[in-house]
């Protein structure tokens, strides 16, 4: 399928989607909120791949949130207050599904940044599980620059990656946050010389971690995001229940049957989602 905003490629088990609009600075236009998630989800629920990358092209990751998102009509100054307010609501609400579709995936959404990450593209990356960025990276919560506050997910979610005290000061002061502080802090998990090195590096990690049981790894990510989310004894209660439900004995026979026998061991793929009757 074409896409105005992405390419998707698929190759050993991991999903490489990029930005394709480097003239534009990966301008988060309305398609883009439309056509992220419908991928992302559509790999999840195809099993199609076992691991999503997410890259961009050009001088920046991405300049943001695009005005024409928007749209004339839902600032139109004309309509009436309340009707006005609750279609803008409506709109945020859309547009922080498109993102929590990374969170909510059943494989890892993995961010390879480079150049600016900026606005709405910081939302994007703290939606992902990972991040790993280029020398040149540098985030920033543009939002406040321009008299607004964040709506997308940047605030709620940038607080359980790193500590509250910087999560703060990036949404306070609307600073930029260059790679090497960002991986001080743990935004991300590497910093790397330049693209062609960040893409092999994050490539590399995500075919490791599809070679492992993907129901295992499924169960990991609920799990982690559970947790995330819950206190430790309800968090405790949620994995024991997964177990009750999810652990399979057969990939861990294969892992050490596979470890034994000196070869990459080999796992059923998760099932399609059921679609709708």
């Amino acid at each position: 399928m074409a896409y105005r905003c992405f390419d998707v490629d698929i190759t050993d088990k991991v999903a490489h989607v990029r930005m394709t609009r480097p003239d534009e600075l990966n301008t988060m236009v309305p398609e883009f909120w439309r056509e992220l998630p419908e991928i992302v989800t559509g790999i999840s629920d195809d099993a199609s791949a076992r691991v999503v990358v997410i890259s961009s092209t050009g001088r920046h990751f991405s300049a943001g949130m695009d005005l024409s998102v928007f749209g004339a009509g839902l600032l139109a100054q004309d309509a009436e207050p309340g009707r006005r307010h609750a279609a803008l609501r409506t709109n945020v609400k859309v547009l922080q599904s498109s993102l929590t579709a990374l969170d909510k995936a059943r494989v890892p959404v993995i961010a390879a940044v480079q150049g600016g990450v900026i606005g709405g593209a910081v939302d994007l990356v703290t939606a992902c599980d990972m991040r790993y960025a280029t020398a040149d990276a540098f985030f920033c919560v543009q939002e406040i620059n321009i008299g607004m506050t964040a709506d997308v997910g940047t605030l709620q979610r940038l607080g359980t990656i790193v500590s509250e005290g910087v999560a703060r000061e990036l949404a306070f002061t609307g600073r930029r946050m260059p790679a090497q502080r960002a991986y001080e802090v743990g935004l991300v998990q590497e910093v790397y010389a330049d693209q062609d090195s960040l893409l092999a590096g994050v490539l590399d990690t995500a075919r490791e971690i599809a070679g492992k049981s993907p129901l295992a790894i499924w169960g990991t990510k609920v799990a982690m995001n559970y947790a995330r989310d819950h206190s430790v004894d309800d968090a405790l209660d949620q994995i024991a229940g997964w177990q009750a439900g999810m652990f399979q004995p057969g990939d861990m026979t294969e892992a050490f049957t596979a470890k034994a026998e000196k070869r990459e061991p080999v796992f059923p793929e998760l099932l399609p989602e059921p679609k709708g009757l």
